[in-house]
């Protein structure tokens, strides 16, 4: 359940934002992605390995109680269903990450030049 959660900010953001904020959003999505992985690979390098995520959904046997039409209490069965990450390291190949960094340095640069213009655009179309 905690992931809905996590979702939740963004999905109301989503609904409550200006047009002009939308369309900001939606043409400086791809530089951040840009920018996040930068930062995934340059931690990879200070590292010297990656970060390898796993979800698993678990089910966790529990107990509940409950009361009937008559008041008697009694316990059934009733798992709760729980997502688990775990994160284990794994190898890379550090001349090959420089070079992912590097082609995604650029492709940075060329999204954000991209990026400033659609935002100029998107102020002149939704002005506040």
């Amino acid at each position: 359940m905690r992931p809905a959660y996590i979702a939740l900010p963004f999905v109301l953001f989503a609904v409550c934002a200006t047009p002009r904020e939308q369309c900001v959003s939606d043409v400086t999505r791809d530089t951040k992605v840009l920018a996040s992985l930068i930062n995934e690979v340059r931690g990879n390098l200070a590292r010297g390995y990656a970060l390898d995520r796993q979800q698993e959904v678990r089910s966790v046997p529990k107990t509940c109680r409950a009361q009937d039409e008559d008041g008697d209490v009694f316990r059934f069965r009733c798992d709760e269903t729980r997502t688990v990450t775990t994160v284990t390291p794994e190898a890379i190949d550090l001349n090959a990450e420089r070079a992912k960094l590097s082609s995604l340095e650029e492709r940075f640069v060329q999204s954000q030049a991209a990026s400033n213009q659609a935002v100029a655009q998107c102020i002149a179309v939704h002005p506040e």
